[in-house]
This record gives structure tokens, C-alpha cells and sequence, in this order.
């Protein structure tokens, strides 16, 4: 098993963290939700995986290709 991480496309601030430490995802599946300029936008698991870790809280501000998770794919 390979330990990959999940970055952010776009600058925001944390708004829900939709994923747990330990739960099992599908490809696409949300792993948080950013509030950038109004708009709610998903950061998605890039494939199927197990969350290792989360990196950030929710009402963090998160940088464009800021690490965000960890999955084990």
C-alpha cells in the first residue's frame, strides 16, 4: 500500500471536513469542503483509498496546492 496526499486546487478556508481518520472512499468521494469567493467546493479523494490523515481543521485558510490528506491507496 502506497501513502498518497491530497492537495487543494484552489486557495479557501476549511469549511466541513466530510471524511474521518480510517474511512474507506471511493474515487471522487469529498474529503472536505472549501469556502472560496462564496462557493462551497469540494477537495475529492483522487482515488479509491482509506484516509490516513486530515492536515487541516475546519476554518483553516488552505493555499492552492496545500497538502490537505493523506490517503493509503
Amino acid at each position: 500500500m502506497a501513502i498518497i496526499d491530497v492537495e487543494s486546487e484552489i486557495a479557501g478556508k476549511v469549511w466541513k471536513i466530510e471524511a474521518q481518520v480510517g474511512e474507506a472512499l471511493d474515487e471522487d468521494d469529498a474529503i472536505i469542503i472549501l469556502e472560496s469567493m462564496k462557493m462551497e467546493i469540494p477537495v475529492d479523494a483522487p482515488e479509491d483509498g482509506k484516509v490516513v490523515e486530515i492536515l487541516v481543521g475546519e476554518g483553516d485558510p488552505v493555499e492552492e496546492g496545500q497538502v490537505v490528506a493523506k490517503l493509503e491507496v
